[in-house]
């Protein structure tokens, strides 16, 4: 960005984000690195959230202990492609994001207090920018060159039990991460038409 100028992002770019962007159901051998996953949150940290909160947390899973204890919290058609991913990201809400805002938001620093007051006001602000968060996320996986496999098939309950035990985090969405895999596409699902969705004030 100069002179005021925003860039655009080239039809391939385009392309890569969206239009032929599918979630994986397969997983390739290729290993998926740790710089790869830090990379991930470091572009999607910039996207933005209601006055800078960023209550999105992130608890990447690796094959192994982690991934077997994942694994048992799981829907069943969710286990196996689970069980093979490369990497996978367990996403939560942290319920006192409220904490850093003296550091995320120093210009109005006393917000914390008014977001610790209001409990309703924060919980719901919380799960409305991880939300946010978690769809930026999605696309920071695939401007690095990876599927994403978003699924809301697992025991939150559960999960929240194995991974965060001290209540503060709530998990919201399980992403699996890597190379698609063979046959990794579903069929293409249809997109609501313009006229559908769109309308003019």
């Amino acid at each position: 960005m100069t002179d005021g100028k925003l860039g655009t992002l080239d039809e391939q770019g385009r392309k890569v984000l969206f239009t032929e962007a599918r979630t994986s159901n397969t997983w390739a051998d290729t290993p998926v690195t740790d710089e790869e996953l830090t990379s991930i949150w470091e572009l999607a940290k910039w996207a933005p959230t209601s006055a800078n909160t960023q209550p999105l947390r992130v608890l990447y899973v690796r094959p192994g202990e982690g991934r077997d204890r994942l694994l048992k919290h799981m829907a069943d058609g969710n286990k196996p492609k689970t069980e093979s991913a490369p990497a996978v990201a367990v996403l939560a809400v942290d319920t006192q994001f409220h904490e850093h805002i003296p550091a995320v938001f120093p210009i109005k620093p006393e917000m914390k207090d008014v977001f610790e007051s209001n409990e309703e006001m924060r919980l719901s602000g919380g799960h409305f920018n991880a939300a946010l968060q978690a769809g930026y996320f999605i696309l920071a996986i695939r401007a690095h060159g990876l599927a994403a496999g978003p699924m809301t098939g697992f025991d939150k309950e559960g999960v929240d039990a194995e991974f965060f035990p001290g209540g503060r985090y709530k998990s919201t969405l399980v992403i699996n991460i890597g190379h698609p895999g063979e046959n990794p596409w579903f069929d293409r699902l249809p997109r609501l038409a313009h006229d559908d969705v769109v309308s003019w004030a």
